[in-house]
């Protein structure tokens, strides 16, 4: 059939390569594909020049996290890069969250505005 089909069209393009016939045709032509060619290889990024304050920086939430620091680059490149919307649901159990710990009428209403006028100032 090779690059064009009989019909002055060019030939549909397979998603698999041709293999040679004899290592992929079986009984009542099944093909055989490695699985590898079905799974979406990651691609590898090396990087170069880092500061060295942005890597030791790296190391060090690496090891609060326990990860390598190819996992922890990936991780901090992901919460960059492809931020997850957070709905108002989870916004307000988070807020409930880091509210739970502190001591209830701690502060009353009218400090608190006092308190925002001084840091608009």
């Amino acid at each position: 059939m090779g690059q064009w089909a009989d019909n002055g069209k060019p030939a549909a393009r397979s998603r698999y390569p041709r293999y040679p016939r004899a290592l992929t045709q079986r009984s009542v032509e099944t093909i055989m594909v490695p699985l590898w060619w079905e799974i979406e290889m990651p691609t590898t990024l090396t990087l170069k020049g880092i500061p060295d304050d942005v890597y030791e920086r790296l190391k060090k939430t690496a090891e609060a996290h326990r990860r390598s620091l190819n996992n922890e680059a990936i991780s901090v490149l992901e919460t960059v890069l492809l931020p997850r919307k957070a709905t108002a649901a989870d916004r307000i159990a988070r807020a409930r969250t880091l509210r739970a710990p502190l001591k209830q009428g701690a502060f009353a209403a009218t400090d608190i505005d006092k308190f925002k006028r001084q840091g608009r100032r």
